[in-house]
């Protein structure tokens, strides 16, 4: 059991009042009880790779500290300047990970703490659900950066997560956390340099979670078209399309199919700047960064069993690994035509954010922006 991380279990700091009890709630309040799939995550999740107490404290340390290095590559690289301080990182276990992100879905979703008696009542079956799936999700989860949790946002680490990974891979353990911190804090530096971005995500989550005034028949029959489009064989090219994402837009009216697609297309775009930054950095601050890309990269293509299939295609991870790819190709290519200063104009605003096709053909973003 890995024993060197935070495992409080208590939940991270909500931030400024009025994201709790003052903005507007989304369609999805009250549709989960964030409380309760927190404490089924933390009682499911499985233990994380068996360590001493010392070499857990170690990593603890080591990721504390490494977290604060990657600031200056990044900021480096990334040409993304700003005031901001540098909030220390939360170094966490499983059950920290899943307390974490549950208490941010209860924000982002405006459903907060202080659901009434009926409403969390209702949100309870999918609470257990929900609860299945952060212990799923936080063996995998290496680290995230959460803007809508305190006042500068809060960056996480998953100790023991990291170390198994370090462990499969058999690469440089200091290196391959520096590295992990390299993605994570360029997440933060995203959103401290364009602090618009929270606000962007949570509009258009509030709009994915509006129920409208749609007939349920109509709901129905894109999602009976969408069935048999598939039972001939046809299979969307987009891997965010596919899957249990590509029946939920299906279901979808135009404003909500807009609202996921501007989302996704954003996940795409910071994942593959994140990607982009991480290995830009070169060897002279990771001296194996060669190595732990390709590794790693290997890693992420590799089978599963079944099970785990189902669950990966269940949960959008091969969407969300298709993601990084095809959002990494995309800055790689225009960071390579006009350079990284030019590319920061797409930080400016909702509208300099790359288009659907735009991330396939990067050329077309160039050429409607710059």
């Amino acid at each position: 059991m890995f024993e060197g991380a935070d495992k409080s279990g208590e939940s991270i700091s909500a931030g400024p009042s009025e994201d709790r009890g003052e903005r507007r709630r989304s369609g999805l309040s009250g549709a989960v009880d964030w409380r309760l799939a927190a404490r089924t995550g933390a009682a499911l999740v499985p233990a994380g790779p068996r360590t001493s107490r010392f070499s857990a404290q170690q990593v603890v340390d080591e990721l504390a500290t490494a977290s604060v290095r990657a600031e200056g590559p990044v900021r480096e690289v990334s040409g993304l300047l700003d005031d901001r301080p540098v909030p220390a990182a939360r170094v966490v276990d499983r059950p920290g990970w899943i307390a974490a992100a549950a208490d941010s879905m209860s924000l982002l979703t405006g459903t907060g703490r202080e659901n009434s008696a009926r409403s969390l009542l209702a949100g309870k079956p999918a609470g257990v659900q929900a609860g299945a799936m952060l212990a799923f999700l936080s063996t995998a989860i290496l680290g995230q950066y959460d803007p809508f949790t305190g006042k500068d946002g809060t960056l996480l680490l998953v100790a023991p997560n990291i170390m198994a990974v370090e462990r499969a891979l058999g690469v440089s353990p200091t290196d391959f956390r520096l590295w992990v911190c390299l993605h994570e804090v360029t997440h933060r530096v995203q959103f401290s340099s364009a602090p618009w971005l929270a606000d962007y995500m949570r509009r258009n989550v509030d709009t994915l979670g509006s129920v409208g005034d749609e007939p349920l028949t109509d709901m129905l029959s894109r999602l009976v078209d969408e069935l048999r489009e598939r039972r001939r064989g046809s299979t969307p090219d987009d891997p965010a399309a596919r899957g249990i994402v590509g029946l939920l837009r299906a279901t979808q009216g135009p404003a909500q199919r807009e609202a996921l697609d501007r989302l996704l297309v954003l996940g795409t775009l910071l994942e593959g700047h994140a990607d982009h930054v991480m290995d830009a950095v070169g060897p002279t601050v990771i001296p194996t960064v060669e190595q732990i890309r390709a590794a790693f990269d290997k890693r992420r293509t590799r089978p599963t069993n079944p099970l785990q299939r189902i669950l990966r295609a269940l949960l959008g991870i091969d969407a969300k690994v298709a993601q990084y790819v095809r959002g990494k190709a995309f800055v790689d290519h225009v960071v390579g035509r006009v350079g990284m200063r030019e590319f920061n104009a797409i930080w400016t605003d909702g509208e300099t954010l790359p288009r659907p096709d735009e991330i396939e053909h990067p050329d077309r973003w160039i050429t409607r922006v710059l």
